[in-house]
């Protein structure tokens, strides 16, 4: 099982810029300047989560909206999936630390950048046509 500096020591063999927020929790911000990604290590998990956006908050009419997060975490978001937690869209991952390595944990961290960076237009455009409705 990796401990939290093992943790810490990925992010630096990646050249991440992060920082520690609090115990085991990091705050890797992306090379984009998109949102930062924050990497939780709460044994005997790790999760990666990446706010995306507020969603609107009149959300009745974004049901075209959750069809397309359905089809994208079924088809294109290759590590975790999006989710809706207390009116805001995120990226999730969650990975066993028992067997975590550099390479699993990188691969989780790009991936959930590349899917944020790759959707959020048509993501938006239709948060935005179904919050007017």
């Amino acid at each position: 099982m990796i401990s939290r500096e093992d943790l810490q020591s990925y992010l630096i063999r990646m050249d991440a810029d992060f920082e520690e927020v609090d115990d085991g929790m990091f705050l890797v911000h992306t090379d984009n300047d998109g949102a930062p990604i924050v990497v939780h290590h709460s044994d005997p998990l790790l999760l990666v989560r990446m706010k995306v956006m507020d969603l609107p908050d009149d959300s009745s009419g974004l049901a075209q909206l959750y069809e397309a997060l359905l089809k994208l975490n079924a088809s294109d978001v290759v590590h975790g999936a999006y989710g809706i937690e207390e009116g805001e869209l995120i990226l999730t991952d969650t990975l066993q630390m028992g067997h975590l390595d550099f390479e699993e944990l990188r691969a989780s961290l790009e991936s959930v950048q590349m899917a944020a960076s790759a959707h959020m237009s048509s993501i938006r455009t239709l948060a935005e046509q179904g919050g007017s409705d």
